[in-house]
């Protein structure tokens, strides 16, 4: 289940996660563009009246250049995926889509390498002072 801000009823957390999973559907099985690759759907993000929706996507590849073909073919499919959407979903409201790239995981990947290199750093640190006293104690 996805994640969601505390704000939002319960409906809507349920409404978003059903969004969620047709969309992943209808972009893997339905969606002809050549532009739209292998996309993850990382959350989908509902206004508290459902007339719009953010849906955050990852990609295997995360060069600029992969992330702006693919964000032109989402946006340029959105009416398509809105009508696909429409017809499994019974809601007064059907929200306009609106497709952002999700830069967490990203952003994730490259924390947890700072960190391991802190780490090393404070491994090699102490590896350094730890043979620095072995020495001073072989001296005397």
């Amino acid at each position: 289940m996805a994640k969601h801000s505390k704000s939002i009823p319960q409906r809507g957390l349920r409404v978003a996660d059903q969004i969620q999973k047709d969309l992943s559907e209808l972009i893997a099985f339905e969606l002809k563009d050549p532009r739209v690759g292998m996309v993850t759907l990382s959350e989908v993000r509902l206004t508290p009246d459902y007339a719009h929706a953010k849906i955050y996507f990852t990609l295997l590849k995360d060069s600029p250049e992969e992330v702006k073909q693919t964000l032109e073919g989402l946006s340029k499919a959105a009416g398509f995926l809105r009508g696909q959407l429409g017809k499994r979903l019974h809601i007064h409201t059907l929200p306009q889509l609106h497709f952002v790239h999700d830069t967490s995981t990203r952003r994730g990947l490259e924390m947890s390498a700072l960190i391991d290199q802190a780490n090393a750093t404070r491994a090699a640190d102490f590896e350094d002072d730890t043979g620095a006293d072995a020495k001073n104690t072989d001296a005397e």
